[in-house]
């Protein structure tokens, strides 16, 4: 087990000299746990150069039944412990960055003050990253899922609205419905990774009175792939935007955004909790989880 932790520490850091760092063992003891991992399995588990560290497909096979096995031993250890003991341990967290900025690192203090031995590994980026892969515990997904085999806890529906700044709707032509819509410009919000960052057109998604999801296309003169950038763009004056109420609610109470086709909102977004697919999950992941799902049901779902 303790050969699987080191195992697995090397992967989350790609590094053996980190891990040891972390780990606080001379590098020569992680290097023989790699060792003797493989000579018990017979199969190469790194591939090791000067400069990169990467899987074998049986290394990657390992991983995942690694962190099960890990995840089964720590669940036994903790079977007969209170539910409110301290956590301990690591935990590598992924979160969209605005509910990262806004709904939960406010509350973590608290948190961490409950448990002062849990060490968190928060990712607050706006790229979608391969949970496993990146030996990530637990994540918070916006929007509809794709297939994959991780595990999603549906965690309720985002209310969305359209905004613009009060410049740009004053110096615009009437928007009154999605037929005044190619007269104006919006906001693209694309990713690097597919490759729609450079758009001249964007799609804007609403409901219409008879509860029908439509899509309209509509110009655009800027495009840009974190959500910070969408919304401060909207500020600027740049063009229109759609974006979950809770994102901007300080911004229209300040009058910096005002909401645009109130009758024609796009629809909800569904919010999952997401994790590796795993038969038990330890201790250290099931209560963050659950704590951050009710922050998120208390703070902005409806």
């Amino acid at each position: 087990m303790d050969a699987l932790k080191i195992f697995v520490r090397i992967t989350e850091l790609k590094s053996f000299s980190r891990a040891a760092e972390d780990l606080a063992m001379p590098r020569a003891t992680v290097s023989a746990a790699v060792a003797q991992l493989e000579a018990q399995f017979g199969t190469r588990l790194l591939q090791r150069t000067t400069r990169k560290l990467s899987l074998t497909e049986d290394g990657s096979s390992i991983l995942e039944r690694a962190h099960m096995l890990l995840d089964e031993f720590e669940a036994l250890h903790h079977q007969f412990r209170a539910h409110s003991a301290p956590l301990t341990g690591k935990l590598n967290v992924d979160l969209p960055s605005r509910i990262a900025r806004r709904i939960v690192i406010p509350a973590l203090p608290q948190f961490l003050a409950r448990h002062p031995d849990l060490n968190i590994t928060l990712g607050a980026d706006d790229k979608i990253v391969d949970l496993v892969e990146n030996g990530i515990d637990c994540a918070i997904r916006v929007g509809p899922l794709s297939e994959s085999s991780l595990v999603a806890k549906p965690l309720g529906m985002l209310e969305m609205i359209n905004c613009a700044s009060p410049a740009y709707v004053q110096a615009q032509a009437q928007l009154e419905s999605p037929d005044d819509l190619p007269m104006h410009k919006a906001i693209h919000y694309g990713n690097k990774r597919n490759g729609h960052l450079n758009a001249t057109e964007t799609n804007w998604d609403y409901v219409d009175s008879d509860g029908f999801e439509k899509t309209a296309s509509i110009p655009c003169r800027i495009s840009v792939h974190t959500v910070e950038t969408y919304i401060a763009s909207a500020v600027a004056g740049l063009g229109l935007i759609q974006v979950p109420a809770f994102d901007v609610s300080d911004l229209l109470a300040e009058s910096k955004l005002v909401e645009v086709m109130p009758r024609w909102r796009p629809a909800a977004m569904p919010v999952h909790a997401l994790y590796p697919h795993r038969k038990h999950l330890s201790p250290r992941v099931r209560v963050f989880m659950d704590w951050v799902a009710a922050l998120i049901n208390e703070k902005i779902i409806n």
